[in-house]
């Protein structure tokens, strides 16, 4: 009987937030969509009283995005991603045609101008961080990397003779490649020889190798005990696999970073509101300031588009878009 009821149960098909894990990876989806979508289709569903998404539609979507508006007074980045998340679930899960989505109201997303830090704002910055974390923050600033891509840099891709950092999988899956700073290349060269003796720790305790993107760690399953697969930037210990459940080494945890950069901001008693973002930021202005083409900098930078590189050229340190205001012109004159 139990023998019979475990069968029955084996034979059951995944449930659905769980069916919608599977396509997420299957797709190649980095981990924090993964979490964001089924965050988005646990609420949905919950929103309305448990019914399976089969039974709901156009109405049920735009009942709760409205509440999410109205209600949550979510921002329009938020509401875009919710709505994708409720797409995925439809399209690509329950593979149910959506011959009504163009009836669903999108909210506009007026544009923001980005937080920039000038030069001197950057060292009074740096100037109150030490160790690891100022290492961290100035590779943000000397390379154009996002958080994600800095965290998860591999000691085989920074190649010292050519001073270039290969960036695998940034944002859209892409591949780039980006300069390493002589300035950085000491300090880097001594940093990369301390996560050198974590892993050797590891190796000689025997713990698993680190994760290897999609399926490599399948095709190839000593690559991840191999110096060159290890963080450039490894955690101090040890935690679980999201994923595989498998208890190793992951890279630095991110949020560490970014309160380590908060912290910094406000003990350079900064106004503007920075974050681990605005050092990309500031990089790329003044690149620009710097006269590079803007194409040079957009394949830097990752941009699938020119024209989000484009919004740098409006924050340009000439204040005023470059206009020279009456009152300096009338001080002139006299």
């Amino acid at each position: 009987m139990k023998q019979g009821s475990s069968e029955s149960i084996a034979d059951r098909p995944p449930k659905l937030l769980d069916q919608m894990r599977m396509r997420i990876r299957e797709k190649h989806y980095s981990l924090r969509t993964e979490r964001a979508y089924v965050y988005w289709a646990r609420w949905y569903i919950r929103f309305h009283g448990l019914r399976h998404p089969k039974e709901m539609g156009g109405p049920e979507i735009q009942a709760f995005m409205s509440f999410l508006v109205n209600e949550r007074h979510i921002s329009g980045s938020t509401h875009t991603q919710a709505l994708c998340a409720l797409l995925f679930l439809y399209k690509s899960v329950l593979e149910i045609d959506l011959p009504w989505i163009e009836g669903i109201h999108r909210p506009k997303r007026p544009p923001k101008r980005p937080v920039v830090l000038t030069p001197q704002e950057v060292n009074l910055v740096f100037a109150q961080m030490t160790g690891v974390h100022k290492l961290f923050a100035q590779m943000l600033y000397g390379t154009g990397m996002r958080l994600s891509e800095c965290a998860g840099l591999r000691i085989k891709d920074v190649d010292f003779q050519r001073r270039e950092i290969t960036i695998r999988e940034g944002k859209g899956g892409k591949d780039r490649v980006t300069m390493l700073p002589l300035s950085l290349v000491a300090p880097l060269r001594e940093h990369i020889e301390q996560s050198r003796l974590l892993w050797h720790e590891d190796r000689t305790s025997l713990r698993p190798g680190v994760m290897l993107p999609h399926a490599l760690e399948r095709k190839y399953p000593k690559a991840g005990e191999q110096l060159g697969w290890f963080w450039v930037f490894p955690s101090d210990h040890e935690s679980t696999d999201p994923r595989s459940g498998i208890v190793r080494r992951h890279h630095i945890y991110q949020q560490t970073v970014q309160r380590a950069i908060k912290r910094a901001v406000e003990a350079a008693k900064l106004t503007k509101p920075a974050t681990t973002h605005s050092f990309r930021h500031a990089f790329a202005t003044q690149l620009l300031e710097s006269g590079y083409d803007i194409r040079t900098v957009q394949e830097l930078l990752g941009h699938t588009d020119v024209s989000t590189t484009m919004i740098y050229l409006h924050v340009l340190n000439k204040g005023g878009r470059g206009v020279t205001s009456p009152m300096d012109q009338a001080s002139l004159q006299a």
